[in-house]
């Protein structure tokens, strides 16, 4: 065949096949007679990883970010209502500080340095998150060509609105605001602690002006250090009854179910229902009330903890 014929010449040829080669010099770095080099060079080759490629490194946790609880105990619907409240804190901070600006406005150029007060991160634009929120923030042009930063009218109803709200509760803050002056030591309380909280106990923000229409109720002194302190004028026994005092009126056993730590009892002990609750009563709290003088404990007493989780739960 062709290809047999062909194959046995090349046997039978005198001239090596290495002389079909190239000849390479003795003097080259690369001893590989197979590798001839290119007239190009290769240094724009990348030789390192790029970082995308990089595996990052975690950054350790910190004591200020690392969540207290663990995942499997958490309740995601609340988890959810707290990471709601992260991202719109800014619009609670914002509010409060433009309410108390006269006419409600603000210049724009000074909003971008009171990020800090409006309650924006640093280094984050005012310009740029105000169109975010079209039904809070409005800006105009004034006369003096200078660009304001205010509410819309949308906002403006619901200021108003609020407004309106708090004026109809405002007895009952009233006496929110009383029972904690009676769960306090001295049954006093810095009218400062009370604006700062004042969110989580839905009092609003005018309360300290308010506190003057009810000198039955409170009474304001001043300390040495000029702090105004709210104090209670008079003790009301209706008001010093805690939730779980009026169900246990109503459902003993309902009651103390609230601290109840319960453990199992073995069948051979061959317990009565009377016999389960004598010894249940050992890993029960007692009913403590918030408004008694628990302050007069020791603090690392065993009563002066149970004191205080009973205090925590019935309050």
């Amino acid at each position: 065949m062709a290809w047999l014929r062909l194959f046995s010449r090349t046997l039978k040829s005198d001239k090596p096949i290495l002389r079909s080669l190239p000849k390479i010099s003795s003097f080259s770095p690369n001893p590989n007679p197979n590798f001839t080099t290119r007239p190009f060079s290769t240094s724009f080759l990348i030789t390192k990883t790029p970082d995308k490629f990089k595996k990052k490194r975690k950054k350790p946790e910190s004591a200020r970010t690392k969540p207290v609880q663990h995942d499997s105990t958490r309740l995601q619907h609340f988890e959810s209502l707290v990471t709601r409240d992260a991202h719109f804190r800014f619009l609670t901070r914002s509010k409060e500080f433009i309410t108390k600006q006269p006419d409600r406005i603000l210049r724009l150029d000074e909003a971008g340095k009171l990020y800090r007060e409006l309650g924006f991160p640093r280094g984050r634009k005012v310009t740029r998150y105000i169109p975010k929120h079209p039904l809070i923030f409005q800006t105009y042009r004034h006369s003096d060509g200078k660009m304001w930063l205010g509410f819309s009218d949308f906002m403006e109803d619901l200021l108003e609105e609020e407004r309106a709200l708090m004026d109809s509760m405002e007895l009952d803050r009233v006496n929110r605001v009383r029972k904690l002056l009676m769960m306090t030591k001295d049954k006093r309380i810095l009218l400062s602690k009370l604006h700062h909280t004042r969110l989580i106990f839905g009092i609003p923000d005018d309360f300290r002006d308010r506190v003057g229409k009810y000198p039955d109720y409170f009474r304001v002194v001043t300390d040495q250090d000029g702090n105004r302190i709210l104090e209670l004028v008079n003790w009301d026994p209706n008001l010093s009854v805690s939730e779980l005092e009026r169900t246990f009126m109503v459902d003993e056993d309902k009651a103390r179910r609230a601290f109840k730590f319960p453990l199992k009892h073995g069948k051979e002990l061959e317990l009565e229902e009377k016999d389960t609750r004598k010894l249940n009563q050992l890993n029960t709290l007692p009913l403590v009330s918030p408004y008694s003088d628990g302050w007069k404990l020791d603090v690392w007493t065993l009563e002066a903890e149970k004191y205080r989780v009973g205090s925590c739960t019935s309050s």
